[in-house]
């Protein structure tokens, strides 16, 4: 949502191994994932303004404080890590609040548990957690991470907190971040993350294949449903076409529109009112 700053200098590298399949061999299965949405707080009597474009300035909501897990193929995958510094607290004072590391308890995961997190982009209410997580890959977009954090962990602008461009420099010391190297990338098996959204320099959002189709985890690149169904760009973007396309392509790439799930809309837990208490399984 709001922007503060993020950190720097991801080592990241893959290596690809080359498999020659004899020609008569099955085609295996593309993984599936449960996947759920998990809300850890609230931002009450939050001003629409600041997620609708042109929305009427006397609107407010309560806006949902939400991390997703993606379980199957032998990972517990996170999309964002949420927030929890104490200076974050004070600042945004959120209610409804407990930490990200005991908000996957509710569907059986403890911290350790979690293999992967995939940074959507680098601003606190969605970075910040990232090492609450300890046993945790990282994946942020490469132009992401390196246009907001520097060499010694500064933050380069704004739209990161120096305690979360810090923290992320450590952890890519530590070997614990991959640089995504740019749009429609499947970073673990059937999971991909795509760019184009500009909610931050080089924000992603990510599909994730399920039992029910192909979900699209859209974060902040679209913050709620009347975005969508409106065409209407999120407030605070780079580019508000781009977002608008980035909007279109999203309904190309989920199995149904039902499958497209914002970044901070409470509607989530009531459309997917299953199986309840702040947890809306995506099916």
């Amino acid at each position: 949502m709001n922007a503060i700053r993020v950190c720097s200098g991801f080592a990241a590298m893959t290596s690809i191994a080359v498999v020659t399949e004899p020609a008569h061999a099955p085609r295996q299965q593309a993984p599936t994932y449960e996947l759920y949405a998990i809300r850890y707080g609230t931002l009450s009597d939050f001003p629409v303004r600041g997620l609708v474009a042109g929305a009427d300035t006397s609107r407010r909501m309560d806006a949902a404080l939400t991390i997703w897990l993606a379980r199957g193929n032998g990972r517990v995958v996170l999309v964002d890590a949420g927030f929890y510094r104490d200076k974050l607290m004070q600042r945004w004072k959120p209610v409804d609040y407990i930490t990200p590391a005991e908000a996957v308890k509710k569907v059986g995961v403890v911290p350790e548990e979690i293999t992967d997190i995939i940074i959507s982009h680098v601003h606190w209410d969605h970075a910040d957690g990232a090492d609450l997580f300890p046993n945790a890959r990282v994946w942020i977009q490469k132009d992401e991470y390196q246009h907001h954090i520097g060499p010694a962990g500064e933050a380069r602008d704004r739209a990161i907190d120096d305690d979360v461009a810090r923290m992320f420099l450590s952890l890519s010391r530590k070997g614990k971040v991959q640089q995504v190297n740019g749009d429609s990338t499947e970073i673990i098996p059937g999971i991909t993350v795509f760019t184009g959204g500009k909610h931050t320099f080089a924000s992603q959002y990510v599909t994730i294949r399920t039992g029910a189709g192909t979900a699209v985890v859209a974060s902040d690149n679209l913050y709620l449903y009347e975005n969508l169904d409106g065409r209407r760009p999120i407030a605070q973007t780079l580019d508000s076409l781009s977002n608008l396309r980035a909007q279109d392509r999203m309904k190309r790439l989920a199995s149904s529109l039902r499958l497209i799930v914002p970044g901070h809309d409470p509607a989530v837990f009531t459309r997917f009112a299953t199986p309840g208490k702040g947890v809306a399984r995506i099916q």
